[in-house]
C-alpha cells in the first residue's frame, strides 16, 4: 500500500470519527494501530466501523438503487450482498446509522 494510499484511508477515518463526534455528541476516535494490528478503525459501544474509501465499488450503484426505491421520507435504504461461500453484509448510509447508534447507547 501506498503512502498516498494510507494518508487517504486515515483522512477518511477523521472525516467519519469527526462526522460521528458532530452527531452523537461525544467525542469518537480513530483506532490508532489498527492498520499494523488488524481490526477495525473506529468502535462505539458494541458497533465496530472498518472505513473503506475507494474510488469506486458496485454497492454505490446498488445503494442508489435502492435510495430510488424510498417512497417516504423515513425510509432507510439497506443493501444486503453476499459473495459466493461468504457471510452475508448490510451496506447502509452513515446518516441513517447514526440514530441506530443513538438509540443502542446505555
Amino acid at each position: 500500500m501506498s503512502a498516498f494510499q494510507r494518508r487517504k484511508g486515515a483522512g477518511f477515518e477523521r472525516e467519519v470519527a469527526n462526522y460521528l463526534t458532530d452527531n452523537l455528541g461525544f467525542v469518537v476516535r480513530r483506532q490508532l494501530g489498527q492498520a499494523r494490528d488488524g481490526g477495525d478503525d473506529i468502535r462505539i459501544h458494541r458497533y465496530r466501523i472498518e472505513c473503506k474509501r475507494r474510488q469506486s465499488i458496485a454497492v454505490m450503484s446498488w445503494l442508489e438503487q435502492c435510495k430510488a426505491a424510498c417512497s417516504l421520507a423515513t425510509d432507510v435504504p439497506i443493501v444486503v450482498a453476499r459473495a459466493d461461500g461468504e457471510e452475508a453484509i448490510a451496506i447502509l448510509r452513515l446518516e441513517d446509522l447514526v440514530p441506530m447508534i443513538r438509540e443502542s447507547l446505555p
